[in-house]
């Protein structure tokens, strides 16, 4: 049995095309929808997970991002969304059922249109169920 994802983010996020396309894309993430990543990633896809590795095409990156969420997530909170030209930046956390984590996403895309590919997306992940506020 499936739970619905529960979404916030912020208000303004409707205010550029390019927000929507993020806010979409870090659902897709977390919900594996296969299809809308392959869609918005370039073939040539370079994903740096600091702390961890750097994978390179499209293939690469399905199979890390399977490593990294065996948990399903119950909600995704994206507190900033920031774009300019050929660059953008997610942050915000993933709360699943055994694990969560605060996460920072650093985006560069092929051009600066909002249909433009992702080229290269450095993230920045600390699991937030190992400490306590």
């Amino acid at each position: 049995m499936t739970n619905e994802l529960k979404l916030t983010v912020p208000e303004d996020c409707g205010n550029a095309p390019r927000k929507l396309v993020l806010r979409d894309f870090n659902t897709a993430l977390v919900t594996k929808d296969y299809t809308f990543i392959l869609d918005t990633i370039a073939d040539d896809i370079t994903w740096t997970i600091v702390g961890d590795e750097t994978v390179s095409g499209q293939e690469a990156f399905i199979r890390k991002l399977d490593e990294l969420h065996q948990d399903q997530a119950q909600e995704l909170v994206i507190n900033y969304i920031i774009t300019h030209g050929y660059t953008a930046s997610a942050n915000g956390k993933v709360i699943g059922h055994e694990q969560s984590y605060d996460f920072c996403h650093v985006y560069r895309f092929a051009g600066a249109s909002k249909t433009a590919k992702m080229k290269e997306i450095t993230s920045y992940l600390i699991r937030s169920d190992l400490y306590s506020i």
